[in-house]
């Protein structure tokens, strides 16, 4: 898939990281962010951003040792989530910027067709052969 369309700005991707919407003239890098080989490291990134917070935990007093795994605790659960929920958090995304639900599987599945077919077929004959 190309990148066409306009690339949003700083401040405009902090506010899509975090889940708002950006301007129409967007929505083609939106489809592509949400749907290129490297979809689900993005999505990690911008899930990172809205734990970022998180990190002012070092600024309250205490051992530091406690902070720390306050942070990492928090960064786990938070990641557990983001990443459980990242198909539906990417077509909302899409829906977000007026694109059909089901769009971004669609898309993501059709890049893929060759390699599943591949994959399919070594299973096939790994597994389902008549011998």
């Amino acid at each position: 898939m190309t990148l066409r369309g306009t690339r949003p700005n700083p401040a405009q991707w902090l506010w899509y990281a975090v889940g708002g919407r950006l301007p129409q003239r967007c929505n083609a890098w939106v489809l592509h962010d949400v749907t290129c080989r490297t979809w689900a490291v993005r999505h990690f990134v911008r899930g990172f951003i809205q734990m970022s917070p998180v990190l002012l935990l070092l600024l309250l007093p205490g051992p530091l040792l406690i902070r720390v795994l306050s942070i990492v605790l928090g960064l786990l659960v938070g990641y557990f989530y983001s990443m459980s929920y990242m198909w539906q958090t990417t077509e909302e995304r899409l829906v977000k910027q007026g694109y059909p639900r089901g769009l971004g599987a669609e898309t993501r599945r059709a890049s893929n067709a060759g390699q599943d077919a591949r994959s399919k077929a070594a299973y096939d004959r790994l597994y389902r052969s008549d011998s």
